[in-house]
């Protein structure tokens, strides 16, 4: 490339690093309101037009995979046309035809993403928790492609997942290009779940609380409620605009709730608990199963289609989403022409197939079919009842609703979501208080188990508020209280020799470097110097993705940004300036001056520490001991202990086991003895700057 045209591109550039630096910093100097107003309005443009594409390529690979290969059309809601149930006109090639979407689904997750896997709604759970501006740009595409492939091709899943995993990948990706602290990357996370959520199911209402409701089992995160709501109504209205955002089951007639059935809807309750068991235990169990075959992982949901394709041949409604199903199931007179044999098969034949879908590595998700599993458990109900119970609604509709209600309900641990949702999308309110009762019936049945592993318990079990939890007084102090000023910045002009020189003399092993404007691009580190082991320019060499904070964050989310990186320190930027660092020993420090030595746990701690963190080995000497029978060091503060993905408060009575990930405060002079105690492997070089 000439001189000429490097610098044309530079020009060009420039205009565009500009207005980003300055989206920058007004983003993260606005307050709150107005801040997720334009960010939450952005989110749910993306999440609507994402569903959008999303619905029309299921569409388009429907028609090819079972239009023209099966000659079948499945049945669909009245608010999608509303096809009824037909037969195929060449059934024998339904297990071919759900094979080979499995076959292509799989060889494009596994060649291009494996983390678009599986059901979307549980990674950007994850991603919520732990990992918030980590979704990679092209999982949200994979994540589209395959799930248009695997559903459109008859594979069992619901159309949640992806349009969850689409929009979340895109709020990571504002974050990233935002430069958003990490509580507000965790915020545009869920904002963009529950916007293309509310898209998707034309549930505005509902999704909007789902993205706050979704995260805990027995918690809510109060702090996405705002941005959830703008995000999901923009994104249904963007939805509406494009494709029409009338009720997926239609409107149904008005039902007037009776006392006297309240026993109907417990048993529904009930019911609906035990099979959401079936399904969680289920999809566990095959996905198991599934990991533990021979053939290659890319192979195996095209396995898993096979399967589907051939229960497909005798039970039909278990193909696609299902909802076709679950409509005719709401109408009296399409019920009563199913054979009841197979009203009360399928839910059961459409749990199996949603666990061989997902579970040998398609993709898709589990809360559609959920639902669909749940209406057919209230219709099976209604079928069975009908001609020898009392006081019977006459048509089935309101045991449909709620059976769908309770069920996904309960497993998901977001019952005033679900429920919401539910009347959105059947254009009836009338039902929320004889679904109460059965949501609360099977949640006392399902108890703490759960559809979505990455789910936690409370707040207080996750990685975003652990330290809030754990040291609360560091929500209240500001980074800029405990920052301080770097001992080097580097400059990308320098050469890889020079750099070094730079960052020994200063003593550090890595600095903020910035560019010719002063504007901070990244992390240098000595490590990345002598691994490329070359006297070129250190552009290449620059971490650009390592996490930063702000003088505005509050210390604990600073903490956790630091405990999420390899490095014991972060560079604090505003405006697009390098204006301190911030370290471990500086957050201590902080902490202390906060307390006035008045809280015993830290009262051994010096200004200058390290941030800690191991996993217990198994067979390690830690492996069966108390954290009370631990021999900890002088000046040693055990934070947290994160077990299964949740995190257990660190009493003396707790018995620490293989596995457990350790987090540790040590001041200086015990960071050696700290280490032997908890294996944590030694750094090369100081890692503050």
């Amino acid at each position: 490339m000439s001189a000429a045209t490097a610098a044309l591109g530079a020009r060009t550039r420039r205009p565009a690093e500009r207005w980003l630096g300055a989206a920058r910093y007004r983003i993260r100097g606005a307050r709150y309101e107005p801040k997720w107003v334009v960010l939450a309005t952005i989110i749910g443009v993306i999440g609507g037009l994402g569903a959008v594409v999303f619905t029309l390529a299921l569409e388009s690979s429907t028609r090819f995979f079972l239009g023209l290969l099966v000659g079948f059309t499945p049945a669909s809601p009245t608010g999608e046309g509303g096809a009824p149930i037909t037969d195929a006109l060449r059934p024998w090639a339904l297990p071919l035809c759900v094979g080979l979407g499995g076959l292509l689904s799989g060889i494009i997750v596994f060649r291009l993403a494996p983390e678009a896997e599986g059901h979307g709604t549980d990674a950007a759970i994850a991603a919520f928790h732990h990992r918030p501006r980590g979704i990679r740009g092209r999982v949200p595409i994979v994540k589209l492609v395959a799930s248009a492939i695997t559903i459109g091709s008859g594979g069992s899943a619901g159309r949640e997942g992806p349009t969850a995993q689409i929009s979340a990948g895109f709020g990571s990706f504002l974050s990233r290009l935002l430069d958003l602290d990490q509580h507000d990357s965790r915020i545009a996370v869920a904002a963009g779940m529950a916007a293309g959520i509310g898209a998707i199911f034309r549930a505005p209402l509902g999704a909007a609380v789902l993205g706050a409701e979704l995260m805990y089992r027995d918690d809510v995160e109060s702090s996405a409620l705002l941005p959830s709501f703008i995000a999901t109504i923009v994104a249904f209205s963007v939805y509406g605009l494009l494709l029409g955002n009338d009720p997926i089951f239609g409107p149904q007639a008005a039902y007037h709730f009776d006392p006297l059935q309240l026993g109907y809807y417990a048993l529904i309750g009930l019911a609906a608990g035990v099979m959401g068991l079936l399904y969680i235990r289920s999809f566990y169990g095959v996905t198991r199963w599934a990991g533990g075959w021979t053939a290659p992982v890319w192979l195996r949901p095209a396995i898993g289609g096979l399967l589907v394709g051939t229960i497909g041949l005798v039970v039909p409604g278990v193909l696609g989403t299902g909802y076709g199903w679950a409509q005719a199931s709401l109408g009296r007179e399409t019920l009563l022409a199913l054979p009841l044999l197979m009203v009360l098969i399928l839910p059961f034949a459409k749990i199996l197939a949603t666990s061989l879908s997902i579970g040998s590595g398609g993709s898709g998700g589990v809360f559609g079919p959920g639902m669909v599993i749940g209406g057919l458990v209230g219709a099976g109900i209604w079928r069975l009842l009908a001609p020898v119970a009392p006081d019977m609604p006459v048509d089935p509709a309101p045991f449909v609703i709620v059976g769908m209600m309770a069920l996904f309900g309960s497993i998901a641990h977001a019952p005033l979501a679900v429920m919401l949702m539910v009347a959105e999308m059947t254009g009836d309110l009338a039902m929320l208080a004889p679904a109460m009762v059965s949501v609360g019936v099977a949640m006392l049945v399902v108890r703490d188990r759960s559809i979505y592993h990455s789910q936690l318990a409370t707040k207080a079990d996750s990685p975003a508020h652990r330290f809030k939890f754990a040291m609360p007084v560091l929500a209240t102090l500001p980074v800029r209280h405990a920052m301080r000023a770097p001992r080097v910045v580097l400059d990308t002009s320098l050469d890889a020799v020079s750099a070094a020189r730079s960052l020994d003399a200063a003593g550090v092993s890595g600095a903020p470097i910035r560019d010719a404007e002063q504007r901070y691009v990244g992390i240098l580190d000595r490590a990345r110097i002598d691994v490329a082991g070359a006297a070129g320019p250190v552009t290449p060499l620059v971490d650009r993705d390592a996490p930063t904070v702000s003088p505005q964050d509050a210390l604990d989310e600073a903490l956790g940004a630091i405990a999420e990186s390899p490095r014991q320190w972060a560079p604090v930027v505003e405006a697009d300036r390098v204006v301190g660092v911030l370290s471990v020993r500086d957050v201590i420090a902080g902490y202390r001056a906060a307390l006035a030595g008045s809280v015993r746990q830290v009262r051994g701690l010096h200004d200058a520490g390290v941030l800690l963190q191991a996993e217990v080995a198994d067979g390690a000497t830690l492996d069966g001991l108390t954290v009370a029978g631990v021999p900890w060091p002088t000046d040693t503060t055990l934070i947290s202990i994160e077990r299964d993905s949740r995190l257990v408060v660190p009493r003396g009575d707790v018995l620490l086991r293989a596995g457990d990930r350790l987090t540790v405060l040590a001041a200086d002079g015990s960071e050696a003895a700290a280490r032997l105690v908890i294996g944590s492997a030694s750094p090369d070089a100081d890692p503050a700057n």
